[in-house]
């Protein structure tokens, strides 16, 4: 989306303040879980991990934090504290935050150089459909939706990074660094 079509920065936070993300929604969790079970699988015991957009009610890292993982939280409205990104990772998520980023490549460059080598980023967000699908789809039309992937965006991903990809579904992508 073009910058003078992005919502201002205070609107853009009053929607998502009306999520409802609660750690203890099972319904929440379990749409987590198309990231967190086959994320978690990976991990050795007591990882170190970032959640990156984590929103008004941290979730994600709560059901980490549960399996014995440790978890620094970063977002830009709800904890804002760049020195999150002092530290490297065994393994970095983002869930349903890859489409709100203004500039992916340059937050993703920073993810990447967070990341252990070994380690792990779980991106969840919808998988773009076709070109001629694209007009008519749900996810293109919530205006706090700016930038959108495919399965060629994320190969491109690897391909740049040298990692390895899974994609798992129509919105669950892991990366792993070598």
């Amino acid at each position: 989306m073009k910058p003078g079509q992005r919502l201002d920065p205070d609107v853009e936070k009053s929607r998502y303040d009306l999520h409802e993300n609660d750690p203890e929604d099972s319904r929440y969790r379990e749409f987590l879980n198309q990231l967190y079970s086959p994320l978690s699988d990976k991990l050795s015991p007591a990882s170190f991990g970032l959640d990156f957009g984590s929103g008004p009610g941290p979730t994600l890292s709560v059901m980490f934090e549960e399996d014995g993982h440790t978890v620094n939280l970063y977002d830009p409205f709800y904890a804002p504290d760049r020195s999150v990104f002092n530290h490297t990772y065994d393994f970095i998520t983002t869930t349903e935050t890859a489409e709100h980023l203004f500039n992916p490549r340059k937050e993703f460059d920073l993810l990447w150089s967070c990341l252990k080598s070994g380690g792990f980023l779980g991106i969840m967000t919808k998988l773009a459909p076709k070109v001629e699908q694209f007009k008519d789809w749900h996810y293109r039309k919530d205006d706090t939706h700016v930038t959108f992937y495919s399965e060629k965006t994320f190969q491109w991903m690897a391909d740049h990074y040298g990692a390895d990809l899974e994609i798992m579904g129509e919105r669950t992508v892991i990366l792993t660094k070598h």
